[in-house]
């Protein structure tokens, strides 16, 4: 950020596990941060939960400048007045989140954003909740948010969308829009798409959790971690591209389609399913496994700077 520019402001609202890694990316990235929630004592905790991330934000971006400031807010109104962004993250409920926006919309400035960082629900679930429900956007982060770059955004306000854009870039975030609003918004919708398959793969006996899961990451997911979907098969139908590819593999592709298919979570295949990510795990717990994950995701991260772009 130019010395002479003005710190983004914003307003953190709920401290869990995605209002924390919110707040220590923005802050480490120069923005002025202001943090309320309801539970005072999960606000007062908020300092020391953004200690990890924001160490890991400093190993990842260690050129991202003077960090912003942050401030601890007693009420509400403390949090919101004067904010640029308002990131929300309150629990998914669409109850909760229209009584925190009654709450909040009176408080806003004109040019204000509010952005919920809701994953399972849509705009067109939270908008009724709002007089104007064009200050709304839906940014949804994937998890861990300060280190994975994706936000989708869906909104009907071009002008605030674009305004969050810059915002979120200045964070080193990659917001992508949708062009209508769905369930799942983009990434969930191919991530559920993906595991569907993984659990029918499993219920029907083609394979264990552990062949699947080593089969994902050292394929596909290898190669979608530099390309997307589309572009993958446009490189995969060689000299003709996407073009030839369908000309030629469309067919078989159709085929592949055909056989994908719909697992039901008895409660066999959830005892499969729990049975082998616990072989997987090999005694790590949760806390165990999410380092490892950080760890790789920052060397992923490296990894992607000196790669070419596709």
């Amino acid at each position: 950020m130019n010395e002479t520019e003005k710190a983004p402001q914003i307003a953190i609202l709920g401290t869990g596990l995605i209002g924390v890694a919110w707040a220590a990316l923005f802050q480490h990235h120069g923005a002025d941060v202001r943090v309320w929630d309801p539970v005072p004592d999960a606000c007062a905790a908020t300092v020391a939960r953004m200690a990890a991330p924001l160490s890991q934000l400093a190993e990842v971006a260690p050129d991202a400048g003077p960090r912003g400031r942050l401030t601890l807010c007693e009420t509400l109104a403390e949090a919101i007045i004067g904010a640029d962004l308002i990131q929300e993250n309150a629990p998914e409920s669409i109850s909760i989140k229209h009584a925190l926006f009654a709450d909040v919309e009176p408080l806003m400035a004109p040019h204000a954003v509010l952005a919920s960082s809701t994953s399972a629900l849509t705009w067109s679930d939270l908008g009724p909740g709002l007089k104007d429900p064009a200050c709304l956007i839906t940014a949804h982060p994937f998890n861990p948010p300060h280190l994975v770059p994706l936000v989708e955004i869906y909104g009907t306000d071009p002008a605030r969308i674009a305004r969050a854009e810059a915002i979120y870039r200045a964070a080193d975030r990659v917001p992508v829009r949708l062009k209508k609003d769905a369930t799942g918004h983009i990434a969930n919708r191919l991530a559920s798409a993906l595991w569907r398959e993984a659990v029918f793969m499993v219920q029907d006996g083609i394979a264990d959790v552990e062949a699947i899961d080593a089969a994902l990451v050292n394929g596909p997911g290898l190669r979608w971690s530099v390309l997307g979907a589309h572009m993958a098969y446009h490189l995969g139908g060689g000299t003709g591209g996407m073009a030839g590819y369908l000309d030629h593999l469309g067919p078989s592709q159709e085929r592949r389609w055909a056989d994908l298919g719909v697992p039901s979570l008895t409660q066999e295949v959830q005892a499969e399913l729990v049975a082998g990510v616990t072989r997987e795990a090999a005694g790590r717990g949760i806390a165990d496994l999410e380092a490892t994950r950080d760890k790789a995701l920052i060397a992923a991260l490296h990894a992607r700077k000196d790669a070419p772009p596709v």
